[in-house]
This record gives C-alpha cells, sequence and structure tokens, in this order.
C-alpha cells in the first residue's frame, strides 16, 4: 500500500506539484530582502551581443556567469526530477544541456533589435521587424520542427530530455504568483480574467464539445469511439483531453494517437498564426486577444507561448499606433488563466463520459466508476496554481494598500 501510494506522489503531476511549491516558497524570502534568485538570466533587446545578457537583479554578476549559474542550477533540480520520474538521468542530463543551449540560443536570437524592437529608431537602428522578444518563440518551434524532421538522430538522442508536458506543468504553478500580485494591483481586472476563464469552461464543454461530436457523428459518420476523443481534443485541451477522453471510454490506443498528431499538427499552425490576427483585429480588445489564445490553441505548451507572443504583439502596436502602454502579463495571463480553468475540468469530463460508457453505451452487469476516478484524474498541478496565487494576493494587497495612498499624493500633488 505505502509503495503505491509512493508511486502516485512521484508522477508528473505531483512532481510539477511540488517543484512548484518548492520554487514559490523559496521566493517568498525576497519579503526578507533576501534575494534569492537575483543571479538568474535575463536577455534583452541587443544590437551588440556582448551587452544582451545580465542577471535579473545581481548586477555584480557578470551576464554569461548568471546565464552559467541558470544552465547548472536548472540542470541539477530537473535531473533530479527526471529521477524521480523513472527516467535515465546520464541520458536525460545530455538531453537537457543540449535542448537548454538551443533554447536559449533561439530566444537570445529573438531578442535582436532587427526582429524584436518595437521602435527602431530607439535603439539606433533603421528597421525592425517588430515582432518583440517573443520571436524567440516562433523560432525555437521552427529549429524543433527543423530537428525532428531532418534530424531524427538527434532527435532521438535527446528525446529523454523532452518533457514539455512536465516544464509546461510546473511554469504553470508559479503562475499562479504572478496573478496573485497583479490581481493585488488591479484586483478590478484580474476579476475579469478570472470570469473569463470560467466563461471558457461554459464554451469549451457545454458548446464546442457537443457541437464537435454532433458533427463527428453526423456529417462525418464517425464512430463514438473516434468522436469523443476528437470532441475533446478540438474543444477542450489538445493531447491531455484525448487521452484523457480516449481512456475513460476504453478506446484502442491507436485513436487517441491520431487524434494528437492531429491536434499537435494544428497547435503549431495556430501558434504562427493567430498572435497575428490579433495583432490586426483585436489590438483595441487585448484581454480579449489573450482569452482567445487560451481557448483557441490546442495543447498547453502552445497555448501559453501563443499568449506571451499575443502579449508583445499588441502592446508593440497598442504603443506604436496610440501611444498606449499596456502593462506586461496581463494578455499573458487572460490566455493562462483560460486554458487552465478549461484543463481543471477534464478530469470530471472523463469521469462523466466513464460512467455513460459503462451504463449506458457499454454497459456491463456490476460495473461500476468509483468517485474515487474524480481525483485520480485530477491535474494536481493546478493545485500549486491556486495555492501560490492565493498566498501571493494575500501578501500582496496589504503592500499595495499602503503604496496606493502615496500615488494617490503624488498625483494630486503634480495636479496642484
Amino acid at each position: 500500500m505505502r509503495e503505491k501510494r509512493n508511486r502516485s506522489l512521484l508522477n508528473e503531476d505531483w512532481l510539477a506539484f511540488w517543484l512548484a511549491i518548492l520554487f514559490f516558497a523559496v521566493s517568498l524570502l525576497n519579503f526578507a530582502d533576501i534575494n534569492v534568485f537575483g543571479w538568474i538570466v535575463s536577455v534583452k533587446e541587443w544590437t551588440e551581443l556582448g551587452k544582451a545578457i545580465s542577471s535579473v537583479s545581481a548586477r555584480d554578476i557578470p551576464g554569461f556567469v548568471s546565464l552559467l549559474l541558470t544552465y547548472l542550477f536548472l540542470l541539477a533540480v530537473m535531473s533530479i526530477g527526471a529521477f524521480l520520474l523513472g527516467a535515465n538521468v546520464i541520458r536525460f542530463a545530455i538531453g537537457f544541456t543540449i535542448v537548454f543551449w538551443i533554447s536559449f540560443a533561439c530566444w537570445l536570437l529573438g531578442h535582436n533589435a532587427y526582429i524584436a524592437a518595437t521602435d527602431a529608431k530607439k535603439v539606433g537602428i533603421g528597421w525592425s521587424l517588430k515582432l518583440t522578444g517573443e520571436a524567440g518563440f516562433i523560432i525555437a518551434l521552427f529549429v524543433g520542427l527543423l530537428i525532428g524532421n531532418f534530424f531524427p538522430k538527434l532527435s532521438n538522442f535527446i528525446r529523454e530530455a523532452l518533457k514539455p508536458e512536465f516544464y509546461i506543468k510546473t511554469a504553470i504553478g508559479l503562475m499562479g504568483a504572478f496573478l496573485g500580485i497583479k490581481s493585488a494591483q488591479a484586483f478590478q481586472l484580474a476579476s475579469a480574467v478570472l470570469f473569463r476563464g470560467l466563461c471558457a469552461i461554459i464554451e469549451a464543454y457545454l458548446i464546442y464539445w457537443a457541437l464537435v461530436y454532433l458533427i463527428a457523428r453526423r456529417w462525418f459518420k464517425f464512430t463514438r469511439e473516434w468522436s469523443a476523443p476528437l470532441a475533446s481534443g478540438i474543444s477542450i485541451c489538445g493531447v491531455s483531453a484525448a487521452i484523457a477522453t480516449a481512456g475513460a471510454i476504453k478506446a484502442r490506443p491507436v485513436v487517441p494517437i491520431m487524434v494528437s498528431s492531429l491536434v499537435v499538427i494544428f497547435a503549431v499552425i495556430e501558434l504562427i498564426i493567430l498572435p497575428f490576427f490579433a495583432q490586426q483585429f483585436l489590438w483595441r480588445e487585448p484581454m480579449v486577444a489573450g482569452a482567445w489564445m487560451g481557448l483557441a490553441v490546442k495543447t498547453d505548451g502552445a497555448a501559453f507561448a501563443s499568449g506571451a507572443i499575443t502579449d508583445a504583439l499588441i502592446r508593440a502596436k497598442a504603443e506604436t499606433e496610440l501611444g498606449i502602454k499596456y502593462d506586461s502579463g496581463w494578455i499573458l495571463m487572460a490566455a493562462s488563466t483560460t486554458k487552465l480553468f478549461i484543463d481543471i475540468f477534464i478530469s470530471i469530463l472523463t469521469f462523466i463520459l466513464a460512467i455513460i460508457w459503462t451504463t449506458k453505451i457499454e454497459s456491463k452487469p456490476g460495473e461500476k466508476v468509483p468517485t474515487s476516478e474524480i481525483w485520480k484524474r485530477f491535474p494536481k498541478f493546478v493545485l500549486a496554481y491556486a495555492i501560490s496565487f492565493t498566498v501571493m494576493l494575500l501578501i500582496a494587497i496589504p503592500i499595495t494598500a499602503k503604496i496606493t495612498p502615496v500615488e494617490n499624493e503624488i498625483k494630486s500633488s503634480k495636479n496642484k
């Protein structure tokens, strides 16, 4: 019994939860004036490569040293995680090293001023693509496609380190703290973000899922075995939802594999195209644009990347066209919160489908679905998001309450 419990605590979901909670707890030392992560590398727009990187806040640390420390820290932490997940640690460490440096190179290239600068004159250049630093996501996407399709040996060699779900789930847990700070600064706007997430649940599960399932059954004549995972993959959360749904209805392994492949292909296309559509048509409605990314782009990684790109593109256009400087992060928060709220209900959907399939469609005498199945399928990393959000909100509200009157006094004195 103890061995079974230990295994359940060391799966990907639980590991992401504990890792996010650990990082968050250590970061709280900043409130005691202990800058724990000030040495982490930061990248800024550059025309001279030597000035591209620096530490986040520890000014006495050279940029390259900060980069090296960041790599070694992540390598150590993620290798421990890989060990707990049962991976080959040596292969993981080698693969992670390759993935890290390729990813950082893409991120660094994306911050080149000719690619990223929203105002070319400010950085002393004649032109720029105005894609912002988030262009690094797009570059990384193309590099990944290039390696996956034309360098299969390299792709297989680093496969042990390719754990995007694990990385993303850990990042989501930490993102709750970011939303907590934002909520304390602008609670009304944060409430709108959370409300949009709740609306996404209704849209994805009660409207889109039912619509896709109906079209698949009536127009394309798919069987229930194919229609249900397809509806989940298209309307909810891509790969995760398709796999969970297939498991709930006990579909053949080929079904979630095929559906997931289709979802990933379209997610890549959406990641490249939709942020630019949002910049063109929704730049005056930034929160709507963010929520659209979270609702439309399938797979968590693509949704968060598209949210970050949309955030940067719309802020750049608003500043260029109207001189308005949107606060960074809100559009990304709208995308990530929308996606997260949809993810949370995957467990409930699969539980309901399991009941329907066992009692109505493929009913077997005496077979019942235990209510514990909901907890079993619930994405545990979401708890880290909720905890970090709540704790940071409670800490930040008193601080912002003290700061706000001072800001008002400054504004009123200026008016006088």
